[in-house]
């Protein structure tokens, strides 16, 4: 497997392994999540005077969309280029910003994402992608 620097620690390319294995499964649980505002608007609680008012359909697509690329992200991520680990590190915090909007209507799932994202970016800049 070609995932990071050969001078890296066992660690950090553990570490990069296992990020893409959680983008792949949280890529997953954002399209079932986006799967379920789409189908059934009453699904989340919209509570009242939030404000960023987004329809929950609107951000059933968002979901839907950022799933399926952050699943394609994190399989790509296995490769080791640094590309792919640009993209997912760009994917991963574009998760957590629409996450973090998404706290009114999903609190602790949002919160957790959001950490999750966290960690899938420190291990991908910590496995020294990057260096030539």
């Amino acid at each position: 497997m070609g995932v990071g620097r050969k001078d890296a620690p066992d660690s950090a390319l553990g570490g990069v392994v296992l990020a893409a294995t959680i983008m792949i499964m949280v890529g997953l649980f954002q399209f079932l999540e986006g799967l379920a505002a789409v189908i059934s608007d009453e699904f989340f609680v919209v509570l009242p005077n939030y404000a960023f008012a987004v329809d929950v359909t609107t951000w059933g697509w968002i979901h839907l969309i950022l799933g399926v690329l952050v699943v394609v992200a994190g399989f790509f991520l296995f490769a080791g280029s640094a590309v792919a680990g640009a993209v997912a590190i760009v994917l991963a915090g574009a998760t957590a910003v629409a996450n973090f909007f998404f706290i009114p209507y999903y609190p602790f799932w949002s919160l957790l994402i959001i950490a999750i994202a966290v960690y899938v970016i420190w291990s991908i800049t910590r496995a020294g992608l990057f260096d030539s």
